[in-house]
């Protein structure tokens, strides 16, 4: 895939403050430059970004309904009452569970945990769940990562006599449950100061309010912030403000002392020994919790997760890591079937979104095969599955494009729908899907901008390779950790070539790795570009190109520097080599 390039070089204003914060941070204007594009235009700012610290948390208590939630929470411990912590059976809610589960359970005994079968339950609190609660003499539900549309659910729970504390994120709807406390950030009442909380993030936050509230350190929920690291890496929030923080320090818990069930993770997936990032949770630990939800019961993730015997850690983390290969194999076959509808329904293809089904696609893999097709045909996409004449899926959009607003205007023929700005869950009558289709797709086309239908790389830096050293490199590390809202650096390098090395590589011929050079200098740089081997033949014909790129550290070789290109394109000034 080629991207649309978007660059705009610095202003005579931009380039005077950028000079000014370098100097007085004592690093590359560079650095300074992705640090004013961030927002931060001071020294004091910058120090604060390098540096989150852990008294920059926000009061726990200015969340709407945090004093109602701890004081129910103490209640039922005075009481003795049973409690159960319920999540959703993704990696932010189990993370959620493990880390709400793992600290109370430091001061109370009497709780229990639950995660509905995606399968027989679907998402959110079920009413199996809530009988499950009533038959143990569950008196009080700390839900996760979901509740926040369950009206019918929690009114059937009241009527059972068990009180709700919802810790949610999702977009609410105008009428709330009856809960006996709703703590969400999105609440339109909401006069807490930082909107972009994961699920796991709340519950962590309803932690920190009952530690103040019981006079408990800090120190006791430090060991936890591991979790919502994982969190908010794999639920792809925004890593700034208060998400910034709760990552930095996760990810360093992670490094130094993960628990033991992310620790067995940590080594069925060949990372132990190495810096853990936000790209390795993404890639490799969070898909391998979620497939515990996907092809079985999340219930196992978190049995994973507060476990505390490592052999035993290591045996179920190994049963997970089976999961997730069986997740792949159907994710490709379902992906390959899904591209061959959308390449047979030529009306599809001149669409400005899509919408699929198939009765025999697993539901646990639906939300990644539309993440697939919108990266391929880049369209907002939603891909459903059929059971019983009920259709449940997920829908996924493109930058800049909320879908959220997209699924809500069908509401009307929808059983059921909840989510975010890029993803949503949805259920639906299988009768009723001609007329979703129609309408979604409608919608999509009166709203979709040209611009959000291509793929389009934001680069933040035009720089000659010269400009790359280990010092960059190494000032380059202090923005991270790295997520929506604070992506690698993309730094764009015109008229370079191929130093006479480059390759074609890979099982299937299908990456290039390169030495380089560009006209500015005989610096020679590593560079990988995965998934690129159409562009080699222009490469060895010694023609100049333009690349776009993140300078990352070699895996392989400690301390040496490369360059991992996302995009190719030929000079439009071509130089010759010299």
């Amino acid at each position: 895939m080629h991207y649309q390039w978007n660059y705009e070089p610095p202003t005579p204003e931009r380039q005077q403050a950028i000079k000014e914060l370098a100097e007085k941070i004592n690093m590359s204007p560079i650095v300074a430059d992705l640090l004013i594009s961030r927002g931060i235009k001071t020294e004091s700012a910058a120090k604060r970004f390098f540096r989150p610290m852990m008294n920059e948390l926000i009061d726990p208590f200015l969340m709407n309904d945090m004093d109602v939630a701890v004081d129910r929470l103490n209640d039922a411990m005075g009481r003795k009452e049973r409690i159960m912590v319920y999540g959703d059976y993704d990696v932010d809610g189990c993370t959620a569970v493990a880390l709400v589960y793992k600290f109370l359970m430091q001061f109370y005994s009497n709780i229990d945990y639950y995660i509905p079968n995606r399968e027989e339950e679907g998402y959110g609190v079920s009413y199996k769940g809530i009988d499950y609660a009533k038959e143990t003499g569950v008196k009080l539900i700390i839900v996760l990562d979901c509740g926040i549309k369950a009206i019918a659910e929690i009114t059937y729970a009241k009527q059972q006599g068990i009180d709700f504390i919802i810790c949610d994120h999702h977009v609410p709807d105008e009428i709330l449950p009856p809960a006996v406390a709703i703590l969400n950030p999105k609440r339109t009442d909401s006069s807490y100061p930082f909107k972009h909380l994961c699920g796991c993030g709340v519950g962590f936050k309803l932690m920190q309010a009952f530690a103040k509230n019981n006079g408990i350190p800090f120190s006791r929920l430090t060991p936890l912030l591991d979790l919502c690291a994982v969190s908010i890496a794999a639920d792809l929030v925004p890593v700034t403000g208060e998400n910034r923080i709760l990552a930095f320090h996760g990810l360093k818990q992670l490094n130094i002392n993960p628990s033991i069930g992310l620790k067995a993770i940590i080594n069925i997936c060949g990372l132990t020994g190495r810096e853990l990032t936000m790209s390795d949770i993404v890639f490799k630990i969070g898909p391998r919790i979620n497939a515990s939800g996907r092809m079985q019961n999340g219930k196992e993730a978190v049995e994973l997760l507060v476990e505390r015997d490592l052999q035993r850690a290591l045996t179920e983390a190994n049963r997970i890591n089976e999961y997730n290969e069986q997740r792949k194999d159907i994710d490709k076959q379902m992906t390959i079937e899904a591209n061959e509808i959308v390449a047979r329904l030529e009306s599809q293809q001149h669409m400005s979104s899509i919408v699929l089904y198939d009765e025999g696609w697993k539901k646990g893999v639906v939300g990644i095969v539309a993440s697939r097709l919108t990266e391929i045909y880049y369209r907002p996409t939603v891909v459903l599955t059929i059971i019983d004449g009920i259709a449940t899926g997920s829908a996924r959009s493109v930058a800049g494009f909320d879908i959220y607003d997209a699924i809500k205007n069908c509401r009307d023929i929808l059983e059921n729908f909840g989510g975010h700005t890029y993803a949503v869950g949805l259920t639906l009558r299988q009768e009723n899907i001609p007329e979703f289709r129609r309408r979604f797709q409608e919608y999509v086309k009166q709203h979709i901008l040209p611009e959000q239908t291509l793929p389009t790389l934001d680069i933040d830096e035009e720089i000659d390779f010269k400009d790359i050293t280990k010092r960059l490199h190494g000032d380059l590390r202090k923005l991270a950790p790295h997520g929506p809202a604070n992506e690698k650096p993309l730094f764009l390098t015109r008229n370079v070539y191929d130093y006479g090395t480059s390759k074609v590589v890979g099982r299937h011929q299908e990456h290039i790795k390169l030495e380089l050079v560009d006209s500015k200098s005989a610096v020679v740089m590593n560079g990988i570009a995965f998934g690129q081997s159409a562009d080699a033949r222009y490469i060895k014909s010694k023609r100049s190109f333009d690349i776009v790129y993140t300078i990352e550290e070699n895996a392989y070789k400690r301390g040496d520097i490369q360059l991992q290109i996302t995009d190719i394109r030929p000079s439009e000034t071509p130089e010759s080599p010299k």
